[in-house]
């Protein structure tokens, strides 16, 4: 028989391979359109998330400036906002979707200048003296503090590297964020943050036991003179 060999099947095998050829093609145009509506929802949050940075440095930064000038007589301070050198030069390139990623490192870092005297060139962090830098530290957790309140805080001995000025300039900074019902906890071994405190807790150790007990603040400040 000259046609024992002709595959019989053909025909069928031929519309089932050309089916799932148009099934395979269909599913590669739904993840090809998939894929468009990810990058667009992808570039569409990474432009939310710069301009919610954007917006809550502008917030940040404008408290820093006014709390770092009523800590530091006198002092001006600002908070730079550093972009990412290839977003600066190539500000399209985020637009292309194989550097859709890229606009995500938009920011690169946060300069902090800041001049304690008003006068001559600002200086830069690593420029500053260690009480400097925690006259500086403590100006941006009180900014952070205005634009994102908590209702509580914690420190430790914040004042111990600063000068009695500023002592008293933090003292007063911390009554008048404590007046926006919000609660303060310090530490301390100096006179200032004392005499602004709402109420003092005196610990002492006897026994191999810590005790904390409610003390005035004329016995605070006698305790202290004492230590110091």
């Amino acid at each position: 028989n000259a046609f024992s060999h002709v595959n019989k099947k053909a025909l069928d095998q031929f519309l089932q391979f050309t089916q799932q050829r148009e099934d395979l093609s269909r599913r590669q145009e739904e993840v090809a359109r998939s894929k468009i509506k990810i990058e667009e929802l992808i570039q569409g949050l990474d432009q939310k998330k710069d301009e919610d940075i954007e917006r809550t440095f502008r917030g940040l930064a404008m408290h820093f400036k006014q709390i770092f000038s009523e800590i530091v007589q006198n002092g001006k301070g600002e908070l730079i906002m550093i972009k990412n050198k290839d977003a600066v030069e190539n500000p399209a390139a985020a637009d292309d979707s194989e550097n859709l990623h890229k606009s995500v490192e938009k920011y690169s870092a946060v300069q902090v200048r800041v001049s304690f005297n008003g006068a001559g060139e600002a200086k830069r962090m690593k420029q500053l003296s260690g009480g400097q830098k925690a006259v500086v530290a403590l100006s941006l957790i009180f900014s952070i503090q205005r634009v994102d309140p908590a209702p509580f805080y914690l420190f430790d001995e914040i004042d111990a590297a600063l000068d009695a000025q500023y002592r008293a300039a933090v003292g007063a900074m911390l009554s008048k964020q404590a007046a926006a019902h919000t609660q303060f906890v310090t530490t301390t071994f100096r006179p200032e943050l004392v005499k602004v405190c709402s109420k003092v807790y005196g610990v002492t150790h006897k026994n191999r036991v810590s005790c904390v007990d409610v003390i005035t603040k004329e016995d605070a400040l006698g305790f202290i003179e004492d230590f110091n």
